[in-house]
């Protein structure tokens, strides 16, 4: 196995560089990523609509991982329920050292080999679950080992790692492996492994709760009213939608709690 995410930095003395050197430089390695997710496409295609599978049965999705992974999963899942209009336990994210970790690193937490399991049995893990492990290495205990007791409890697993052929990847049913090689700052994952991991986990929430039927056309007609901005922003849909002036729209809007309910509402009158 080839670490590329600890091979050197093809830039050497970053600290003689300029602000304007070292922010084009990490500009042009960040502009890599994206071709290297489009190229594991294919792999992620399949995990995408086993999930949805799962989740159509009443299954839940967790992501799994230590440090920025960890932090990226928790990000993920925890816009689902705004973004989507679902339940807080459709998607869950947990890290390595608990809810700590997410603000403060926590010493030696992702070299647990057993709390994974732990932190998964809180919620009543079952078959019917799928549970994804975010680790850049592809060597984090706490992910590999978590892993590796969903499959032999018969739970579906999935993987992004930034290295090829690791033990993280072996533990998943479906493994992603988006190789974005050397990091600018050597071995700084939270970087461009760091990135990847976060558009392919916009990728894979995105597209399961579109074919879950969360999103209507282009729109999040399921978006929590949380503050003025998604109030604003459902009253506008409602307006384009239904042909309303902004005040009844708004009005319709309020009384029913989400833009689809309203048009339905109305529709059905």
């Amino acid at each position: 196995m080839i670490k590329y995410t600890e091979q050197p930095s093809k830039y050497r003395h970053l600290e003689r560089m300029s602000v304007q050197e070292l922010l084009e430089n990490i500009n042009q390695e960040d502009k890599t990523v994206p071709h290297a997710v489009e190229q594991i496409i294919p792999q992620i295609t399949p995990l995408v609509e086993a999930i949805v599978s799962r989740m159509e049965r009443g299954g839940r999705l967790f992501y799994i991982g230590a440090g920025t992974s960890g932090r990226l999963g928790i990000v993920d899942a925890s816009e689902c329920p705004p973004t989507f209009g679902v339940p807080d336990d459709w998607v869950i994210g947990l890290i390595a050292g608990g809810d700590a970790a997410i603000r403060k690193a926590q010493e030696f937490a992702e070299d647990s080999e057993n709390q994974a399991w732990k932190d998964l049995q809180e919620y009543l893990i079952n078959e019917g679950d799928v549970v994804i492990g975010i680790a850049a290495s592809g060597t984090t205990p706490y992910v590999v080992h978590g892993l590796n007791n969903c499959r032999a409890h018969g739970i579906l697993t999935g993987c992004i790692t930034c290295n090829a052929a690791t033990p993280v990847a072996a533990a998943a049913d479906f493994p992603i492996e988006v190789i974005v090689g050397p990091e600018f700052v050597t071995g700084s994952t939270r970087m461009k492994s760091g990135t990847a991991q976060k558009l392919v986990l916009n990728m894979i929430s995105t597209s399961v709760m579109i074919r879950l039927g969360r999103v209507e056309d282009n729109k999040m007609v399921n978006m929590q009213l949380t503050n003025n901005k998604l109030v604003d922003r459902g009253t506008r849909m409602l307006m384009q939608e239904l042909d309303l002036d902004y005040d009844t729209a708004q009005k319709l809007l309020l009384q029913h709690g989400s833009v689809r309910k309203a048009v339905l509402a109305v529709r059905t009158a």
